[in-house]
């Protein structure tokens, strides 16, 4: 046995005195040499490295050899053991150590690793050392002064740390930290960490558990935990506790926590129960489950409450709010799928037991852009719908709900949606060398009880318009608009359009348009008080039809100059078309929004909606004017007017909604608009618009705002101020500022602001506050909320908001009201 090891020893000194570098297979060192070492008996191979592309890792009982690579190889028969020196790198099953120095003890099937150890395992984790003791097939071992990379940037650090079974490591004296050290000193602790007196790793179960913890910032403690768990940082799904949530509603809610649990089902579907428990109110208990699919994804959660103290929304001397009731919850769903690239459908779904529950309890929900603390949740929308995009199409339909969250909010003159339909598709080939196009609407819809507005401030003060005033004699025009009807009302409409840009030789551009329009509806009217003073009840038809004829007309001129250039562009349109007909016979319900200003003067129907088509014909004429700077910056301003040439002016013509009132458009010769844009660079945008009036050029409507975007800075700032409108339940002037800013303090911390205020009532209607912090492995946000619309029985709630998530372990809110304002609560 001593001969053939010695030739066997002699031929590795030659090769490594020919190169420097042994490159050996341990099985064929046993089986050419005949020992019996433990490197022999679970050989390993090379992986690829890097590989080119995905490998798959080969199975522990793998009877591959293990290839090591060292400066020298020696031998110590006497006590059984091979020591690789310099530079040493071991291949293994995918497994790589690299060392200063290796040694492997036949006796004990023990390798250690001295110097400079670095460990890379085939899931990409990377452990530091500068002793590492393994066993010969690397699965079981102790580690000293360790430090351990993952491939998902979390770094774990021990003292020493001991594996067993190829599942258990335990890290005594341990740090975790999902933080990046910093570059310009990589000992300084980092934004956080966790150190532990144990840290579990059990990779079978792929959790980690931690004893005697306590969390640090900066390295300063913060907290301490006798006990905590949490799933390991390649986990993306596990079942367990969730960081808790810590509410504070003194008044209404008192001190509440909530402690979310998660249960991972499936791969795709999951649970989520979080029970909230509160100090006033008891137990609010949630629960939601979620599936993914392969065409899209569904949604399902279910809140309630059995109140323990509901008169904490009860007034004095006035009507209980909406939360005055033992049980309170809500039914939530929502889902998309997908048909096909160009399909998509899907729904929502939302139903409360009362309307102030979720701004009551503070909760979010699955409503598209709803925010309840910041902006308010006004309404609840439950929809069926279907989305198709083409190249040149779309189409939508969709039936709705709406849940009114106001305490004004009478739910049975909120319409439900049968469907509301809207298509729309332009050829791509011209026809008669301009565009086609067509685009069709059908809207059907059901309202139980009529909806009236005040007009007047008399109306306004005795309830006249209220749905508890049942006289007919006192719901007339002149003290109340018929927002709503009570009934059923359908209407399909459709409208093809054809136009043609042309450019004549001395630059003039004309681009004359067809446009023919047609609808039909049926309304069926329930007589209720006061609705038949303002149409005819019972069942309703009517068909009428637009066709409209017209050319618009713009002429550049334009002057160069060493400094940039000037454009003076005239701008006019003809509009020929009869007279609207059937004003006032069938509802307005979707053409009731009527804003006249630069955006819209060139429009061939100003009306929003399809329930109104403007008629009788109109010119629109104005002026534009752009100041363009070679360095830079430039300058635009408009200013233009209407005029009804002949014919009935829609606007004039009021519906049961009084839609043309006031807008500037009721008289033959309209309001002046006018809009003047300066942009001196990318940083600055300042932007004017008004009406004014057309005998006096008094200011009708006047917005200013100003947008700067610097390197760390963007702000914003609107001044808005509006004159009364009561034709149209507008009884007061409005005016006010609207302020809004972010700064980026550093590359991480960012603070923002926002202030509303009302300059009619001379005080505040909204401010928000707050600084966050963002990085790679830390989220932090403090924010405060000043809202006075934020419920229907509280004016001004004032609140406290602090998140915080730590990557790869979650994270934590608290929300704090420290001041309430309500209306008579007890």
């Amino acid at each position: 046995m001593a001969v053939v090891a010695s030739a066997c020893a002699s031929s590795w000194r030659q090769r490594i005195e020919r190169t420097g570098v042994v490159l050996l297979g341990a099985m064929a060192l046993a089986v050419a040499c005949g020992a019996d070492m433990a490197l022999a008996q679970a050989p390993l191979q090379f992986p690829q490295r890097p590989p080119s592309h995905a490998v798959p890792q080969p199975s522990r009982d793998d009877k591959s050899p293990m290839l090591v690579q060292a400066t020298e190889i020696h031998y110590d028969y006497s006590n059984k053991r091979v020591s690789a020196v310099g530079n040493v790198q071991i291949y293994h099953n995918g497994t790589t150590v690299e060392a200063d120095r290796v040694i492997y003890d036949e006796t004990t099937k023990r390798v250690q690793a001295e110097g400079n150890v670095r460990l890379t395992e085939p899931d990409g984790k990377i452990t530091y050392s500068e002793m590492m003791n393994l066993s010969d097939d690397f699965r079981d071992g102790f580690v000293d002064s360790l430090r351990l990379d993952t491939p998902e940037k979390t770094r774990m650090a021990a003292a020493r740390a001991d594996r067993s079974s190829g599942n258990f490591t335990v890290f005594h004296n341990s740090v975790y930290t999902a933080c990046e050290p910093c570059k310009d000193n990589p000992k300084k602790p980092p934004l956080w960490q966790v150190k532990a007196a144990r840290m579990i790793h059990d990779e079978s179960e792929k959790m980690m558990y931690f004893e005697d913890a306590r969390l640090e910032f900066f390295g300063r403690p913060v907290g301490y935990l006798p006990y905590f768990s949490a799933p390991d940082p390649t986990v993306k799904r596990k079942s367990g506790w969730l960081m808790p949530h810590i509410e504070s509603s003194p008044s209404k809610t008192g001190y509440g926590i909530e402690t979310p649990y998660y249960w991972a089902l499936a791969p795709d579907y999951d649970f989520t129960f979080s029970p909230r428990l509160m100090t006033k109110q008891g137990a609010l208990l949630r629960g939601e489950f979620r599936e993914r699919l392969i065409d899209g994804a569904f949604s399902i959660r279910a809140s309630g409450i059995y109140q323990l103290d509901k008169d904490a929304f009860l007034r004095d001397g006035g009507p209980a709010t909406p939360g005055y009731r033992d049980f309170r919850g809500a039914i939530e769903t929502t889902g998309q799928f997908a048909i096909n690239n160009k399909w998509t459908w899907g729904w929502d779904g939302i139903l409360p037991t009362d309307a102030t529950f979720f701004q009551d309890y503070g909760i979010k929900t699955y409503q598209r852009g709803a925010n309840v603390l910041l902006n308010g949740l006004t309404e609840g929308v439950s929809q069926l719908y279907l989305v198709g995009r083409g190249d040149r199409s779309y189409f939508d339909i969709r039936s709705i709900y709406y849940y009114g969250f106001s305490e004004a909010d009478v739910q049975s003159q909120i319409p439900i949606i049968h469907p509301v339909l809207d298509y729309n598709y332009t050829y791509g080939d011209p026809f008669l060398g301009g565009e086609l196009s067509y685009q069709a609407n059908l809207t059907s819809l059901t309202r139980t009880s009529a909806a009236f507005d005040p007009i007047n401030a008399t109306a306004n003060t005795n309830g006249t318009c209220a749905p508890t005033n049942a006289d007919p004699a006192s719901k007339l025009p002149a003290n109340c608009l018929l927002r709503g009807i009570p009934g059923t009302y359908t209407r399909v409409s459709a409208e093809v359009q054809w136009r043609r840009s042309i450019t004549d030789p001395i630059g003039q551009i004309w681009t004359p348009f067809v446009r023919l329009r047609a609808d039909a509806g049926d309304a069926s009217i329930d007589n209720q008080p006061g609705v038949s003073n303002y149409f005819t009840t019972g069942n309703n038809t009517v068909l009428r039809a637009m066709p409209t004829a017209g050319i618009e007309y713009h002429y550049p001129f334009i002057s160069i100059h060493s400094w940039g250039t000037q454009t003076i562009e005239p701008i006019a349109q003809v509009i020929v078309r009869p007279n609207e007909t059937s004003i006032g016979k069938l509802p307005n319900e979707d053409s009731q929004s009527l804003l006249f200003d630069d955006t819209n003067l060139f429009s061939i129907d100003k009306f929003s909606g399809w329930d109104r088509v403007e008629g009788g014909g109109r010119a629109n004429v104005g002026l534009q004017y752009t100041m363009q700077f070679n360095r830079g910056g430039n300058i635009n301003a408009l200013f233009g007017q209407s005029y009804q040439l002949f014919g009935v002016n829609s606007f004039a013509t009021p519906d049961p909604t009084n839609t043309g009132l006031d807008s500037g458009l009721d008289t033959n010769r309209s309001d002046y608009v006018a809009r003047v844009m300066y942009q001196p660079d990318r940083i600055y945008t300042f932007t004017t618009r008004a009406r004014f009036d057309h005998d006096t050029f008094e200011v009708k409507r006047f917005e200013t705002e100003a947008r700067a975007t610097l390197d760390r800075w963007s702000l914003s700032v609107l001044y808005g101020r509006y004159d009364a409108q009561p034709e149209l339940g507008f009884l007061t002037r409005r005016e006010g500022i609207l302020a809004s800013g972010t700064v980026k303090l550093t590359a991480n911390w960012l603070a923002s602001g926002a202030v509303r205020y009302d300059l009619d009532a001379h005080q505040l209607a909204g401010t928000q506050f707050g600084i966050n912090y963002i990085d790679d492995c830390l989220i932090l946000a403090l924010t405060y909320i000043s809202n006075y619309t934020y419920s229907g029985n509280v004016t001004n709630d004032q609140r406290i908001m602090f998140q915080m998530s730590l990557r790869t372990l979650g994270g934590t809110s608290l929300s704090q009201t420290v001041a309430s304002t309500t209306q008579g609560v007890n």
